[in-house]
């Protein structure tokens, strides 16, 4: 038997063949690569995967459950019923909320119509509250809202209950930076806005557009409020009616009577006829611009307020004068029961600030605002030089000579409120107040040139001519001047009854303006004379006496509103050298032509002229 070596019976190793130099480097070199490209682009990666998120996933996000929880905060915030379509979740650029179709309603007590309606609200959320229980808000806004502002008849406005509401809620002021127990009040704005304002039901045709508005909280329980806006009017076509702008610090208060107010504002850059048609309805007939600012400090139960009107190149709408008029105007006042009432009111024109004294002053109170009959204001001149009003009157007209002058001052004093003029019988009514008083002017006289030096009768033939050959000497003109007036002029209030009316008994009276009598050199031997009545409705003029035609020419071009109309009623035969009768009434209805109308004789003028005529 054969044996064998236990060493010999091994199963041959096998060696795996050593790879090529060099092999493993590439394959480490790989993964190294891998490993830094994630680690350069990882927050590439991350933002392209919240970018996605923030796309798909808001859609997937179903907040429609907390829909009914928005509208309940919002309604106990504004103490008002609040209705909401729809509620979207936005998380670009910051997270928060869209609400379409927002809807607050109103009071029943101020109608039904809504007090806000947005299609469109927009609030952001405060990041740093997503950590905590309560979800803070860091901005509210509305794009074109409309505001319904209504004040009805016991002189309460709707916005009363929302301010009152706002101010029992604690909140932290808007830019405070850390969260606190009070959450943070958000920063409210809209753009685009639009606030209307109703008297009870009815809607007043003057509101303001494109009004953007904000409303903040610096510090706690007082409210920041800006505004800028247009006045229009939404029965008239008006454009370019200037900007208003407003700012106001409120506080808090337990009633509106006792919230403090600090109010700035000013309607500027107001063309005067755009602005005319926007107070008054219709265009007053000036161009020009105007400026009206306020400062109002105290509470709205009772504050001080003061006003400023600037007038520039103030012109009438048919001519532009030689030079325009530019002036202002200052009042002050103290406002009571939330701006229902204004007492010791003081307006001056100038501002008693300018250099010069005040010419006009008005002065008084008005208990209620919304019966204006029951005031009692006081209007006063003193001592208006004539040139000033000569002034006034080359705006009004382009028709007077700038060689007319006047002299003499204005003074005078106008008071309005309720009197009594029944007498003294019981039970007789008391009539509604007017103006009554006299304004006069003292030491009074008009010049103006007369374009025929014949005309002067009165001057002897030499006499003419020394006074042409000084005139050529010192190179004037040698047309002579005239005299037209040199007496006092009276305007007083007087007491005239009304038209008689259906009701039986009824004596009331209504106020009247009287021009007394004033003497005019019309070229005759004794002076001609005018007087006349001036109403609510119009005046009336009465014209007598002798004249000559370059006198009442004169007259006319002195004072065109005088002279309007008034040398096509000369009768057609009038002579035009020597002096001649008239006797001529002129009837004008305020914004309507004045007409001259000639007065037919009396029988006893008639009786005369015959008897006159017999004897030749």
């Amino acid at each position: 038997m054969r044996q064998t070596d236990p060493s010999q019976d091994v199963t041959p190793l096998t060696i795996p063949a050593q790879p090529p130099a060099g092999s493993e480097e590439p394959n480490r070199a790989d993964g190294s690569r891998r490993r830094s490209h994630l680690r350069h682009y990882r927050f590439l990666y991350l933002s392209i995967l919240a970018v996605v998120l923030l796309i798909f996933l808001p859609p997937l996000i179903n907040i429609g459950r907390y829909q009914r929880t928005i509208a309940t905060s919002i309604s106990r915030s504004l103490g008002r019923p609040v209705h909401l379509d729809r509620v979207s979740l936005t998380l670009l650029p910051l997270p928060g909320f869209t609400i379409e179709n927002l809807v607050v309603g109103e009071d029943p007590a101020f109608g039904s119509e809504p007090i806000i309606r947005a299609n469109s609200v927009h609030a952001t959320v405060r990041i740093s509250s997503l950590w905590r229980r309560h979800v803070e808000f860091s901005t509210i806004s509305f794009s074109s809202p409309s505001v319904n502002l209504v004040h009805n008849a016991n002189g309460q406005w709707n916005i009363e209950g929302i301010l009152l509401q706002a101010s029992r809620i604690d909140t932290a002021p808007t830019a405070q930076r850390h969260a606190g127990p009070a959450p943070r009040f958000p920063y409210i704005e809209a753009s685009g806005a639009r606030l209307n304002f109703k008297q009870e039901q009815e809607k007043l045709p003057f509101s303001l557009v494109d009004a953007d508005f904000a409303l903040w909280l610096p510090d706690p329980h007082q409210w920041h409020l800006r505004l800028r806006s247009h006045p229009t009017r939404t029965d008239l076509n008006v454009s370019d009616t200037g900007t208003i702008e407003l700012e106001a610090v409120l506080g808090a208060g337990p009633s509106l009577r006792q919230v403090a107010l600090n109010l700035q504002g000013q309607w500027r850059d107001a063309p005067l006829g755009e602005g005319s048609r926007v107070l008054f309805g219709r265009d007053a007939g000036w161009r020009g611009q105007m400026n009206l600012s306020a400062n109002i400090r105290g509470t709205f139960g009772e504050s001080a307020v003061s006003t400023r009107l600037t007038l520039t190149d103030v012109r009438p709408a048919d001519f532009v004068p030689e030079q325009l008029l530019n002036t202002r105007a200052e009042c002050f006042a103290t406002a009571t029961g939330i701006f229902h009432a204004f007492q010791d009111i003081h307006c001056s024109w100038p501002p008693t600030s300018s250099s010069r004294n005040a010419a006009l002053t008005l002065k008084g109170s008005i208990p209620n605002i919304h019966h204006p009959r029951e005031s009692s204001l006081e209007i006063s001149a003193a001592d208006i030089p004539a040139s000033t009003l000569m002034y006034g009157l080359r705006v009004l007209t382009p028709h007077v000579s700038p060689d007319t002058t006047a002299t003499g001052t204005l003074a005078g004093t106008m008071t309005f409120g309720s009197s009594d003029h029944s007498g003294s019988s019981a039970g007789a009514s008391l009539s509604t107040g007017h103006w009554q008083g006299q304004f006069t002017v003292s030491d009074a006289t008009l010049k103006t040139p007369l374009a025929q030096p014949h005309e002067e009768s009165a001057l002897s033939a030499l006499s003419a001519l020394e006074k042409a050959a000084a005139a050529a000497a010192e190179g004037r003109s040698t047309a002579s001047a005239a005299t037209l007036l040199s007496q006092d002029l009276q305007l007083r209030s007087i007491d005239t009854p009304q038209r008689p009316r259906s009701k039986a008994g009824d004596t009331s009276k209504t106020a009247s303006f009287v021009l007394e009598p004033v003497p005019l050199q019309l070229g005759g031997h004794d002076p001609a004379t005018i007087e006349g009545t001036f109403t609510a409705s119009g005046y009336s003029l009465h014209l007598s006496g002798n004249v000559t035609t370059a006198r009442l020419e004169a007259l006319a071009g002195a004072v065109p509103p005088l002279g309007d109309g008034l040398m096509r009623a000369l009768p057609e035969n009038h002579s035009v050298n020597a002096p001649f009768h008239i006797d001529l009434t002129a009837t004008k209805h305020w914004r309507s032509p004045q007409t001259w109308v000639a007065n037919a004789p009396s029988r006893q003028q008639a009786g005369h002229v015959r008897s006159r005529r017999s004897a030749r």
